[in-house]
C-alpha cells in the first residue's frame, strides 16, 4: 500500500517519500511549481515593452522635420560687408638692401697738436649746426694771446715815440726854413758870404730829411702794430677752434674722439648724418633695371621690426653694374625715422607699373597655409558663402588685391569673417552695409 505525504505550499520543490511496506525506496513525484508563474509574467511584460518602444521610435518623423524647417532659428552673427572694388593696382619689384646715411659728414679739428679736454655729445644725439661737440686744451693759445696783446702795446708805444720824434723833426725843419730865408736876404744884401748861405741851405735840407725819416719810422711802427694785431686775431681764431663745432645739423653717427687724445687735422673726431637723412642702397639685377625709374615710389619694410612701414622714393640709379654680381645699386630716399639705423637690412617694393585690378579690405581675408585666402561672400540678404581667392599685391591703404575668385560688386564680410563658416546666416549691421 502506498501513502502520499502532502508538501508544504511554501516549498518551491520537494522530494516525496513513499513507503512500500514490501520494498522500501524513494520515488520522485511532481511538486507544485508556483515560482514559474512570476517568471513567465515578467518575461512577457519585458517583451511587450520592448516591442512597444520599437514601434514608437520607428514611427515616421516627416511632420516634425517639416515643422522645424518652417521655423528656422534667426541669424545670430552680426557682420559688416563691403563691396569688391575696381581700382588701379601698382605692380612692384621686390628688392633688398642696406640702410645708409645719405650724407655722412666727418667732423675734423681745425687745429693740430692740442689735447681733447671735454666731449660734449654722444652717439645717437641730434646736433644743430654750430653746436659745440668737444673742447680742446687752450692754455698754450691763451698764453700766446696774452703775449700778442703785450706786443701790441709795445709797438703802439714805439709809434708814440716816433710820432714825437716826427713832431721834433718838423719843428727843426721849420726853424731851418726860416733861418734859410733870412740868410738868403742877407746874402742878397751882401751881408754874408755865399758859403754861409750854402751852409744854411744844407742845414735846411737835413731838417727836411729828418722829417721824412721820422714819418717813415712812424709808418714802420704802425705796420708793426697792424702785424701784432693780426697775430692776435689769428690766435683768437685758434682759440675759437679749440671748440669743435658741428658743421651741419643732423644725428651723431660716430663719436671717435676720446678725452686726452691729441688731435690732428686729418683725423675725424665725429661723424654726422646730415639732417638725419637716410637712404636704402638696394641691389637690383641688371635684367630688372628697366623696370625702375627715378622718382618711383617704394614701400620699405623690415624683417625684424613690423613697425617699419615707410614710403620712400627712388633718388638715383647707379650708372655702373657690378661685373661679378650683375647688379646695380638703386638709392631710395627714406623719410625721417627712429626705427632704422645705418647698416640695417631692409626690403623695398618699388612700384614698376600700374594696372587695373580688384581689391577688398585686408581684414576680410582669412590667410591660408598655401598663400591664398578665404573670404565670405554675402549671398542674398543673410547667407554667406566661403570662397577661396588668390591674393595679389598688398596695398598701402589697408586693402589687398584679389587676383582671382571674386568679381567687382561682390559683397564680402569685412568685420566678423573669422567667426563664420560656409552657409552661415548672418545679420548685416545697420548703417555699415554697402550696396551693390
Amino acid at each position: 500500500m502506498t501513502q502520499q505525504v502532502d508538501a508544504d505550499d511554501k516549498l518551491v520543490s520537494k522530494e516525496v517519500i513513499v513507503v512500500d511496506k514490501a520494498n522500501y525506496k524513494k520515488v520522485p513525484t511532481r511538486s507544485r511549481q508556483n515560482w514559474l508563474i512570476p517568471l513567465i509574467v515578467g518575461t512577457g511584460l519585458g517583451v511587450a515593452i520592448a516591442f512597444g518602444g520599437m514601434r514608437f521610435f520607428s514611427r515616421p518623423t516627416t511632420a516634425p522635420n517639416q515643422s522645424a524647417q518652417q521655423t528656422e532659428a534667426p541669424p545670430s552673427m552680426s557682420v559688416t560687408v563691403e563691396p569688391v572694388r575696381s581700382t588701379q593696382v601698382a605692380r612692384s619689384l621686390n628688392v633688398t638692401g642696406t640702410v645708409a646715411a645719405r650724407d655722412l659728414i666727418a667732423v675734423l679739428p681745425q687745429t693740430n697738436g692740442l689735447q681733447i679736454r671735454q666731449i660734449l655729445v654722444r652717439e645717437g644725439e641730434s646736433v644743430r649746426e654750430g653746436q659745440a661737440m668737444a673742447t680742446l686744451d687752450d692754455a698754450v693759445i691763451r698764453a700766446q694771446i696774452d703775449q700778442a696783446r703785450a706786443n701790441i702795446e709795445s709797438v703802439q708805444a714805439v709809434v708814440g715815440q716816433r710820432q714825437a720824434a716826427l713832431a721834433q723833426a718838423r719843428a727843426s725843419s721849420a726853424e731851418a726854413e726860416r733861418n734859410l730865408q733870412r740868410y738868403e736876404q742877407l746874402a742878397s744884401n751882401g751881408a754874408i758870404s755865399r758859403q754861409e748861405l750854402d751852409t744854411r741851405a744844407t742845414t735846411t735840407a737835413t731838417a727836411r730829411e729828418a722829417v721824412r725819416v721820422a714819418q717813415a719810422n712812424i709808418s714802420s711802427a704802425e705796420a708793426d702794430v697792424r702785424s701784432s694785431r693780426a697775430s692776435l686775431q689769428q690766435l683768437e681764431t685758434q682759440l675759437g677752434q679749440t671748440v669743435v663745432r658741428a658743421p651741419a645739423s643732423g644725428l651723431v653717427a660716430e663719436a671717435i674722439a676720446k678725452i686726452g687724445d691729441v688731435v690732428s687735422g686729418s683725423q675725424p673726431l665725429f661723424s654726422i648724418i646730415q639732417n638725419n637723412a637716410l637712404e636704402l642702397a638696394a641691389q637690383v639685377p641688371a635684367i630688372q633695371l628697366a623696370q625702375v625709374e627715378v622718382g618711383a615710389p617704394a614701400r620699405v619694410t623690415s624683417d625684424v621690426d613690423s613697425r617699419v612701414q615707410l614710403q620712400g622714393r627712388v633718388r638715383e640709379i647707379a650708372p655702373l653694374v657690378d661685373t661679378q654680381s650683375r647688379q646695380a645699386t638703386v638709392r631710395i630716399d627714406l623719410p625721417t625715422t627712429s626705427l632704422l639705423r645705418p647698416g640695417m637690412f631692409a626690403r623695398a617694393a618699388i612700384t614698376s607699373a600700374t594696372v587695373p585690378g580688384i581689391t577688398v579690405p585686408a581684414k576680410a581675408v582669412i590667410p591660408q597655409p598655401d598663400g591664398n585666402g578665404i573670404v565670405f561672400v554675402l549671398q542674398g540678404e543673410d547667407t554667406v558663402q566661403a570662397r577661396s581667392v588668390e591674393l595679389g599685391e598688398v596695398l598701402n591703404d589697408g586693402n589687398i588685391e584679389i587676383s582671382s575668385g571674386l568679381n567687382p560688386g561682390d559683397r564680402v564680410v569685412s568685420v566678423g569673417a573669422g567667426y563664420l563658416k560656409d552657409g552661415d546666416r548672418v545679420r548685416v549691421v545697420e548703417g555699415a552695409r554697402s550696396e551693390r
